[in-house]
């Protein structure tokens, strides 16, 4: 995926970016913030360094805890993005903001100890 650029974007349309180059990470994470600010069980997060990040319409940011900004659209609602001090530099997308997102498959599970019970798969 070096030469890729991974496009998305809000359900309206009316916020949109591209990434380019391979992503940092595929991963879901299972912590309640992730769980309040998206509605599901689990989050599937797409990861890229800022560097790789060019917004064409930039989203509208709530700061949803000390040290964390998460990017949504104003008009339609669609959480898309999540930047944090923890992890400097990097801007992570909800994976259902692709436009095709069938080509990242989930490398493992953050805060998994944070799962509900029925989420993570044990054999």
């Amino acid at each position: 995926m070096i030469d890729v650029t991974h496009k998305g974007g809000c359900h309206c349309g009316a916020v949109r970016f591209e990434a380019g180059g391979t992503p940092k990470f595929v991963a879901r994470c299972h912590c309640d913030s992730c769980r309040r600010t998206t509605g599901g069980a689990f989050s599937t997060w797409v990861g890229f360094k800022d560097e790789q990040v060019t917004w064409i319409s930039p989203p509208a940011v709530y700061p949803s805890s000390e040290g964390v900004k998460r990017g949504f659209c104003s008009n339609c609602g669609t959480p898309l993005s999540y930047q944090s001090a923890q992890w400097p530099g990097e801007t992570h997308f909800l994976i259902g903001v692709f436009d095709d997102p069938r080509q990242y498959v989930p490398a493992g599970d953050a805060f998994a100890d944070e799962a509900l019970a029925w989420c993570l798969h044990r054999d």
